[in-house]
């Protein structure tokens, strides 16, 4: 007989493995705690916010595209806007000195715009040259150029709650006629700029004054022909000096008197009051009175 044919042995070896990545889940949870972190330091910081930047961030978060600032949305509670203080007033001529630099003809006007603080508000002024920068020489009408940037200017100020003063300045130059003179130029010119401002969004209630001043004002005193004289002026009011109008309560017979803090005189009945006591003085009393 053959010999039976000798099977070969195999030998399975298995190479362990010493611990691995596990899958990545570890990665999983490790982003979950830098988001809860992430979390809790946005809840910190909005708690020690002011009421405006929380404002501001609610609206964001309700209407993150900003659709609630187009007319016809239901977008409830957008578009909401700011009032900056006095404290705030140098970043927002930074943010709209950074927004002027961004026009294309930058470089064109760049002399001619001037932004400072003063005590009014953050003054804006817009100053011509002899060709006329922003608006036609001798005439209320806006250059391409003077409405591109007063367009601009009405977007910026817009996201804000502070009334606005328009002025409208002249040089000493007469300006020809008795019936049209620099009186009404400077103050068609103020108009002028409003109406462009309204158009491109900005609220009719957040003008608190339009304002022609002829060449009453001059920004050059020692040169009074000077071009420069000729400008429109924005004035942003500061928030903190902004007080509410006290109305004074109208008597019966249609006129208005003052309170009274004490809480005296109230009405008829305060006048009957005084007579009596009037009545019950002596009379030596009374005649030192009326004396």
């Amino acid at each position: 007989m053959a010999a039976p044919a000798v099977q070969p042995i195999i030998i399975i070896k298995k190479k362990g493995h010493h611990g691995g990545h596990h899958g990545g889940a570890w990665k999983v949870a490790y982003a979950d705690f830098v988001t809860a972190m992430m979390a809790l330091f946005m809840v910190m910081w909005l708690m020690n916010a002011s009421p405006e930047v929380k404002k501001a961030v609610g609206g964001y978060f309700k209407d993150p595209k900003g659709t609630g600032k187009k007319t016809g949305t239901n977008v409830a509670g957008m578009g909401e806007s700011l009032m900056v203080r006095k404290a705030d007033m140098k970043d927002l001529k930074d943010k709209l000195e950074h927004a002027i630099k961004r026009q294309p003809d930058f470089q064109k006007l760049k002399d001619n715009i001037e932004i400072t603080i003063t005590g009014e508000g953050l003054r804006i002024e817009l100053l011509e040259t002899e060709k006329g920068m922003f608006f036609t020489t001798g005439a209320p009408v806006p250059t391409p150029l003077g409405k591109d940037l007063l367009a601009e200017l009405a977007r910026q100020l817009a996201k804000l709650e502070n009334p606005l003063m328009i002025e409208g300045h002249t040089d000493a130059t007469a300006y020809g006629s008795l019936e049209y003179t620099n009186w009404e130029l400077s103050a068609d010119r103020a108009n002028a700029a409003r109406r462009i401002m309204q158009a491109t969004g900005l609220e009719q209630k957040r003008i608190s004054q339009v304002r022609g001043f002829a060449d009453q004002r001059l920004r050059k005193v020692s040169d009074p022909k000077d071009a420069s004289n000729r400008r429109v002026s924005i004035v942003v009011r500061y928030a903190d000096e902004i007080e509410p109008e006290k109305e004074e309560a109208p008597t019966k017979g249609g006129e208005h008197k003052a309170a009274d803090p004490k809480g005296e005189g109230k009405g008829e009945k305060g006048v009957e009051k005084a007579a009596a006591a009037e009545k019950e003085k002596p009379p030596e009393t009374k005649a030192a009175t009326h004396a």
